[in-house]
C-alpha cells in the first residue's frame, strides 16, 4: 500500500487559530492563569464558532501567534504538504499586535521562513468575516491587495453562508482578484447549490472553501466540471458539522466521478481532530478512494494552490512518480 505521507499535497482550507496544537492551546491558557477552553461538544454552528473564539481569544503575545503559525506549518509538512495556505484575518490582533499591515507582514514572514526551513511552500490567504460590515471586508482586501506577490495568494470569506449572503462583499473580491488574488470563499456547506451558485456568480470564486452541496444540484456540478473549479473538501468537518449525516455517506467519490476537482483538507483539526495526513487517510479507508483517486485529489490541490508554476509543475510529476 503507498504511503499517504509521501503523496505531495498541498492543504488549502485550514483555519489557522483552528489548526493550534490542543497542547498549545492548554499551555497558553495556563500562561494566562487559566484553563483551556472547550473545543468538543458544539451541538450547532454558532456554538462550534463562539469555541473557535474561544481558543483564538488565548492567543496574546506575538510570541505566541508565531508558535502558532510555525507549528500549522510544521504539522502540515508532516503530513506530506509541500505547500500550505493558512487562513486569518488580522484583524483579530489589531491594535494590541500592531498595525494591519504589521500583523500581516508577521505573519508572512513567520510563515514563510517556518516552510523554507522545511523545504515546501507558504502562502497566507486573507479572510473576511461574514457578519461583520462589508466595508469591513473591503478594507481587508485592500490589505490583502497590498500584499500581493508579497506573501498573500488567496482571499476568503468564512462564517455563516446561511444568515449572510454573498452579494455585500462583491466588491472586496473585485478588489481581491484584481490584484491577482485566488477568490476562495466558503459556500455550499450551510447552505446548499444556490449558495455555490453565487459565489462563482457574484464573488468570481475560483476554488470553493467546502462546496459538497453542489451535489445536490446535477446542473451546477457539471459546471463546476466544465469550469474546472476546485472545491476545497473537508470530509472530518462535515461529518461533525452535520452536512453529512456519516463518512460513508461522503460526496466526494460522486463529484470526482462527475468530474470536480477537489482538494482534501483538515479545516480546524484544534475542533475536529483530524489533520491532512489524517484526512486522506480517512477518504481511503472510509470513503473507499482508490490511490488513482487520491493522486487527483492531490493534483487538484497543487493545481488549485496560488502557488509558482514552476512550483507546481515539479510537484505534479511528483505525484505521478509516487502513483507510478
Amino acid at each position: 500500500m503507498r504511503d499517504l505521507a509521501t503523496l505531495p499535497k498541498a492543504h488549502l482550507h485550514l483555519h489557522l487559530e483552528g489548526a493550534m496544537r490542543p497542547e498549545t492551546l492548554a499551555e497558553f491558557a495556563r500562561e494566562a492563569g487559566d484553563v483551556a477552553p472547550p473545543v468538543r461538544g458544539y451541538t450547532t454552528f454558532p456554538e462550534f464558532v463562539q469555541m473557535y473564539d474561544g481558543a483564538v481569544s488565548f492567543v496574546r503575545t506575538r510570541e505566541q501567534l508565531a508558535r502558532v503559525v510555525r507549528e500549522v506549518v510544521q504539522d502540515a509538512a508532516a503530513s506530506g504538504a509541500v505547500w500550505i495556505e493558512a487562513q486569518a484575518n488580522p484583524m483579530f490582533y489589531v491594535p494590541q499586535f500592531g498595525t494591519p499591515e504589521e500583523v500581516t507582514e508577521f505573519m508572512v514572514r513567520t510563515g514563510r521562513e517556518e516552510a523554507e526551513r522545511l523545504g515546501i511552500g507558504f502562502g497566507l490567504m486573507l479572510v473576511a468575516i461574514r457578519n461583520l460590515p462589508p466595508a469591513d471586508a473591503e478594507a481587508l482586501a485592500e490589505l490583502a491587495a497590498g500584499f500581493a506577490g508579497r506573501g498573500v495568494v488567496s482571499f476568503g470569506l468564512a462564517a455563516d453562508e446561511a444568515l449572510f449572503g454573498p452579494a455585500p462583499f462583491a466588491r472586496a473580491f473585485t478588489i481581491a482578484r484584481e490584484a491577482g488574488l485566488v477568490a476562495a470563499p466558503h459556500a455550499g456547506e450551510l447552505r446548499g447549490p444556490d449558495s455555490v451558485r453565487e459565489a462563482l456568480d457574484l464573488l468570481g470564486a475560483r476554488r470553493i472553501q467546502h462546496g459538497v452541496r453542489a451535489v445536490e444540484d446535477p446542473d451546477l456540478v457539471r459546471r463546476l466540471a466544465d469550469e474546472g473549479t476546485v472545491l476545497d473538501v473537508c470530509p472530518s468537518s462535515n461529518v461533525a458539522l452535520w452536512v453529512v449525516p456519516e463518512m460513508g455517506a461522503h460526496p466526494l467519490p460522486a463529484l470526482l466521478e462527475a468530474g470536480v476537482r477537489c482538494s482534501l483538507n483538515g479545516d480546524d483539526p484544534l475542533l475536529f481532530g483530524p489533520g491532512l495526513l489524517e484526512e486522506y487517510e480517512t477518504a481511503r479507508t472510509a470513503i473507499g478512494l482508490s490511490d488513482e483517486q487520491l493522486a487527483a485529489v492531490a493534483r487538484a490541490s497543487l493545481e488549485g494552490a496560488a502557488a509558482p508554476a514552476e512550483f507546481v509543475s515539479a510537484q505534479l510529476a511528483a505525484v505521478d512518480a509516487w502513483l507510478s
